[in-house]
């Protein structure tokens, strides 16, 4: 039978293995990979704050500033009680007031920066997984089921899964310049506790056999889905941990908190069974690529935007789907975005039209020193209906976004792939607002689902 399985013989289906990528402080690590400076120094980013005011709340502490008692959601009057906050220019040898001790550096946030930031990352993931699940700004899961093996290295303890994390991990670090803190489990929700585990910059692995083992000693709010309410009623239960939860009587379970009781539950015991799904449809589809250095070369620039144009149209014609606005995105040094965009009278599907446009566009630009270029086209259409007709350009909106402006909302349905064409290409998706999910675990963000 050379070797094969026998006809009717069950088949085993190897475990599953999902990575929970959650970048570290996000907001934080992105002010501090525009200002060096900052690296290891306790850092407010405030939500609705300006420059030395005291209004606003805190969107993300670093680890340092946590120290000293600033946490999410806190007010930012209440974080400078904790922390005065440094003299203006940044010096941590002045600070408002009279104040003999640690300075906080506070600043504002800056959202379409952080989008670009997370833009990158996430295309580092699309490049590592079949399948990505974009939950926020700054957290995903990958399923790498097929890219990779919960073998042991060399008969030990180390998987070939937890090498793959690593590589993600040390790939973020290196091509980005943000932390990230990842775990590796067989399924969704213990890959969530586990990059919570070891923060900030940790990789935790649970290998399928070891998952009761790893869950049963956490309290019960270290689990996913238990926020403080919850966990305040499970202890009036005299349920502490996991492991008591998941020894529990379900149907008490069920009783005290409904079918999301029985949820608590198999999720104690390490039992979840959902797949990772992208969810739903590209919001636009976009190819950005850097130059290996620095140039003002209009040719070169020329070049590179009609190779990401034709990349893009491809890309948008092999989806069946038809846009409504083309734009291009130029990054000058040191991080400054600019955005300019073209809207279309209806939707088109042109590759050369598309080319024209983004070449029309990058004019602007001619002398300037450029650090990467992107294309995008968004609007789509996906339905099948009559195209524009091509004149309906010349009754176009221009659309012009200032310096560090119109980079990724929310790269949640973004369809990212990777392809090197001389220097780096990555995706700039622009998918929406970010839901606004709140995490308080250990002092998260609150701000557009992101976490600590």
């Amino acid at each position: 039978m050379d070797g094969s399985t026998l006809p009717g013989a069950a088949v085993e289906t190897p475990e599953r293995i999902i990575l929970h990528v959650d970048m570290d402080c996000f907001y934080a690590s992105c002010e501090r990979l525009r200002e060096p400076e900052l690296a290891d120094k306790p850092l407010v980013v405030g939500m609705g704050y300006e420059a030395g005011e005291s209004h606003g709340a805190v969107a993300t502490a670093s680890y340092e500033a946590r120290e000293h008692g600033v946490e999410s959601a806190q007010a930012i009057s209440q974080a400078l009680e904790s922390l005065p906050r440094a003299a203006e220019g940044g010096d941590d040898d002045g600070v408002e007031g009279e104040y003999d001790g640690v300075v906080g550096h506070y600043r504002p946030v800056d959202l379409e920066f952080y989008k670009e930031v997370a833009a990158d990352v996430k295309t580092i993931l699309h490049e590592h997984a079949e399948t990505v699940r974009e939950v926020s700004i700054d957290e995903a899961y990958l399923d790498v089921t097929d890219r990779t093996s919960w073998e042991a290295v060399d008969g030990g303890e180390r998987t070939i899964a937890e090498g793959y994390g690593r590589h993600i991990k040390q790939q973020i670090a290196r091509e980005v310049g943000v932390p990230a803190s990842v775990g590796v489990a067989p399924n969704m929700s213990t890959a969530k506790i586990a990059s919570d585990f070891d923060k900030p910059d940790g990789l935790t692995v649970v290998r399928p056999q070891a998952v009761e083992s790893f869950l049963d000693p956490l309290a019960v709010d270290e689990l996913h889905g238990v926020g403080p309410v919850t966990a305040r009623e499970l202890r009036a239960m005299d349920i502490e941990t996991a492991g008591e939860l998941a020894a529990a009587d379900p149907t008490e379970l069920i009783d005290r908190f409904g079918q999301r009781g029985r949820e608590l539950h198999t999720r104690a015991r390490g039992d979840d069974n959902r797949e990772v799904t992208p969810t739903g449809r590209p919001k636009s589809l976009s190819r950005e690529s850097a130059f290996t250095e620095e140039t003002a070369d209009t040719a070169a620039k020329q070049e590179k935007i009609s190779a990401l144009a034709a990349d893009v149209a491809a890309r948008a014609r092999s989806r069946e789907a038809m846009y409504r606005t083309i734009g291009i995105k130029v990054v000058t040094p040191p991080f400054d975005v600019n955005t300019r965009a073209s809207s279309l009278s209806g939707p088109v599907d042109d590759p050369g039209l598309l080319k024209q446009v983004a070449l029309d566009l990058l004019g602007e630009f001619d002398d300037e020193q450029v650090r990467k270029l992107g294309v995008r086209v968004s609007n789509l259409v996906f339905d099948e209906q009559d195209q524009a007709r091509l004149d309906g350009f010349e009754t176009a909106t221009a659309t012009d976004s200032s310096t560090t402006t119109d980079s990724p909302e929310k790269a949640t349905d973004s369809d990212s792939e990777r392809v090197d064409h001389g220097g780096r290409i990555t995706d700039w998706t622009d998918e929406g607002e970010s839901s606004a999910t709140i995490d308080r675990r250990r002092g998260g963000q609150s701000s557009l689902g992101e976490f600590d």
